[in-house]
């Protein structure tokens, strides 16, 4: 593996509008940098050190990803890296604050991505939408999947409260959008905090399953989890027709704003809710 003395940071970030979104929270800057005032002018000697700091988190991050975190040594982080353990102290001061900062540097580019759907303007589905692709392709990704697959509970209770404020910010983003999509008639009437749990929730999951180099792109995986988030499973009701009678007979169809109809199918004469036995299938690998 390269030593991180001549390695640059791969950038990550998702592709941003041309319209500069908001700054990011005080929080967010603080802990996914770790670094001085932003509006302080960085020398090239600082530009390369932060270079060099960015390779130990990225490889650790993929390590705890891997391994776990507890499973993961700073011996092991130099090896990858191909340097001493001592080499590591001077870009970082422990474990412990090596998993804090590459959690934040995830939940920092989510927010990011979030200013930036924003500052691009349009409907608030079409925020949503952006906001919902940035979310899913952030997970796929060294930092993203760290905040899904090690998360913060390894950490003392005050890097945990920084690091959940961050993950306030995302879910009020969320609510807020699926409130003005409501208002605006894109999407249909429903709990703002429930549908952004059921977003967040869905799209998190991708990274624990996503696998590098498998069939889909981190892009195409993300628009086909997002497709079935809004369109559902099921048939759309004008092509019901191949259905079972009795699915279709206790179907009860919500159509929301992009057209996407939701079935809950309740089994006849027992009021109890029934699995479309059709699609039972458990799916191989699916990245």
């Amino acid at each position: 593996m390269p030593n991180p003395r001549a390695v640059a940071p791969r950038s990550a970030q998702p592709a941003r509008s041309k319209a500069a979104p908001r700054p990011l929270p005080p929080d967010a800057r603080a802990v996914a940098d770790g670094a001085a005032s932003p509006s302080k002018p960085v020398s090239h000697r600082e530009r390369q050190r932060e270079a060099k700091r960015h390779a130990v988190l990225q490889a650790a991050a993929q390590l705890f990803n891997e391994r776990g975190f507890h499973a993961t040594s700073l011996d092991d982080i130099a090896a990858r890296l191909q340097v001493t353990k001592p080499t590591l102290y001077y870009y970082v001061k422990s474990k412990d604050e090596i998993l804090l900062q590459c959690v934040g540097q995830g939940l920092a580019m989510i927010l990011e991505g979030i200013d930036a759907s924003r500052a691009a303007g349009g409907q608030a589905i079409d925020q949503l939408m952006a906001c919902m692709q940035v979310y899913a392709c952030v997970v796929t990704q060294d930092f993203g999947m760290c905040v899904i697959r090690v998360g913060d509970e390894q950490l003392p209770p005050e890097s945990r409260k920084e690091l959940r404020r961050l993950k306030s910010a995302i879910d009020q983003e969320l609510r807020r959008l699926v409130t003005a999509g409501v208002a605006e008639g894109s999407i249909e009437p429903c709990d703002p905090k429930m549908t952004a749990f059921v977003i967040a929730g869905a799209l998190s999951w991708i990274g624990r399953w996503y696998q590098p180099g498998g069939k889909y792109t981190p892009e195409q995986v993300a628009q086909q989890c997002i497709a079935t988030l809004c369109n559902g499973v099921l048939r759309r009701a004008e092509n019901r027709g191949a259905l079972p009678a009795a699915h279709t007979a206790s179907a009860a169809v919500v159509t929301t704003g992009t057209g996407a109809v939701l079935l809950d199918t309740v089994a006849p004469k027992r009021g109890t809710f029934r699995a479309n036995k059709a699609v039972g299938k458990t799916p191989g690998r699916a990245s």
